[in-house]
């Protein structure tokens, strides 16, 4: 019997009921839950959580990151984040923001208004509501992947994702030495008693590259993690060697670009291979597309002026039928502005003679002619095709922070 049928129920229960079956319909619509957690703080859980959802997303996969450490939120400032939520497809619902065309964010810091340093002073009750909410009310729509970070510990954070999405499976981050590894065991023993599958370990911190000679350095051990997986019986999803760029693009926001010829990079990306394996994904499929991640040339921190096609307030696939551009301002790798501006007519020569008056640097276009691109590069414009739908600004940002996905051209004739 529901409780809208029940003598009983009173308007509070009403309303959880109606929260849980919205949580069931966002769940639904969700192929795979993954809660990357860890016993002990400092194993670097939430990089790999951030690392992960950005692989995955390089691969052509749609992708959800949820921050779910709500006293000691890292995702923002790890990926340097931009942006506010936007209203969703359904009334009363939120849209998270967008990193990449294919993934999105959810955090806690992120609304959190200007001071980050502001302290998360919750109790339990309050936790649990805020987690529930990030699934009922925020429009993740379909996802093939929704990575969550959760702080360490066996609390209320994680034990609330293990009552509220019961399909979700555990990665469990930790490092090679005895002191992490016994948290570890505790972590795996929280899975085991909320009946959470336990997707694999991962060690992380496993051994430091020496830059001169090449051969690893076993600062904190080594093995911790594939051995305690061996004897529980658990996957074991790889190791991943210290790599200082990492720590240096963590503190600039950069962490979202992996180096994939580096030793970090490539155990990275075996470990995510295993991953997708165990989850039974189509790897194959996925990597057919011919997508590639786009950087700014000459980097993006030098005053900018990114020219994007758009139509109906979102990027136009066919360059020169657009009904507008939208020309956005950056600077210091930022965005600081953006207006709209009605093209002439279409007519050949006259949009890139334009677009270089506007003072355009860049632009960004999901198709464009090969006469057309010609006449933008004579002028000095960079030109990126092959650009999937989105808004200008979100799209600019993407493109400055080096993490911009691109496929084939939309429109070559």
């Amino acid at each position: 019997m529901s409780l809208s049928k029940s003598c009983g129920a009173t308007p509070r229960d009403l309303e959880h009921q109606e929260q849980d079956d919205k949580i069931k319909d966002a769940l639904g619509h969700i192929s795979h839950k993954i809660l990357v957690m860890s016993g002990k703080g400092g194993v670097g859980k939430s990089s790999v959580a951030a690392y992960l959802a950005v692989s995955l997303a390089d691969r052509g996969y749609r992708v959800g990151l949820m921050d779910v450490d709500l006293h000691g939120p890292s995702i923002p400032r790890l990926l340097g984040l931009d942006g506010t939520l936007r209203p969703g497809s359904v009334p009363g619902t939120a849209k998270p923001i967008k990193y990449l065309p294919n993934m999105d964010v959810i955090s806690i810091e992120s609304l959190m208004g200007q001071d980050k340093d502001v302290a998360t002073i919750w109790r339990g009750p309050i936790k649990i509501g805020v987690i529930r909410q990030f699934i009922s009310d925020i429009d993740w729509g379909d996802l093939d992947y929704l990575v969550i970070d959760s702080p360490p510990g066996t609390g209320d954070e994680p034990l609330t994702v293990a009552q509220t999405i019961p399909d979700s499976e555990a990665l469990v981050v930790t490092t090679p030495q005895e002191i992490s590894l016994a948290d570890v065991r505790k972590s795996i023993n929280f899975c085991r008693h909320v009946n959470m599958k336990i997707l694999g370990i991962v060690e992380n911190m496993s051994g430091l590259i020496c830059p001169h000679c090449g051969k690893s350095i076993d600062l904190f051990k080594t093995k911790g993690g594939m051995l305690t997986a061996k004897k529980e019986g658990i996957l074991f999803l790889g190791s991943l060697p210290i790599d200082p760029s990492v720590v240096e693009k963590g503190d600039m926001g950069g962490i979202g670009r992996i180096d994939r010829e580096s030793p970090f990079g490539k155990a990275f990306s075996s470990m995510v291979d295993v991953v997708v394996k165990a989850l039974g994904s189509d790897v194959a499929k996925k990597e057919e597309k011919p997508e590639k991640i786009v950087s700014p040339s000459g980097g993006g921190n030098s005053a900018k002026i990114i020219a994007v096609p758009i139509e109906a307030g979102r990027l136009c696939s066919h360059f020169g039928h657009c009904q507008e551009f939208a020309f956005v301002r950056t600077k210091d790798g930022k965005v600081i502005g953006s207006s709209r501006l009605t093209p002439p007519p279409h007519e050949p020569g006259v949009i890139p003679k334009w677009l270089a008056e506007q003072g355009a640097n860049v632009v960004l276009a999901g198709g464009i002619g090969a006469r057309a691109k010609e006449m933008l590069v004579e002028k000095g414009i960079e030109v990126v095709i092959g650009v999937k739908e989105g808004e200008p600004e979100e799209m600019a940002r993407s493109y400055l922070k080096g993490s911009l996905v691109t496929g084939e051209n939309a429109c070559d004739h």
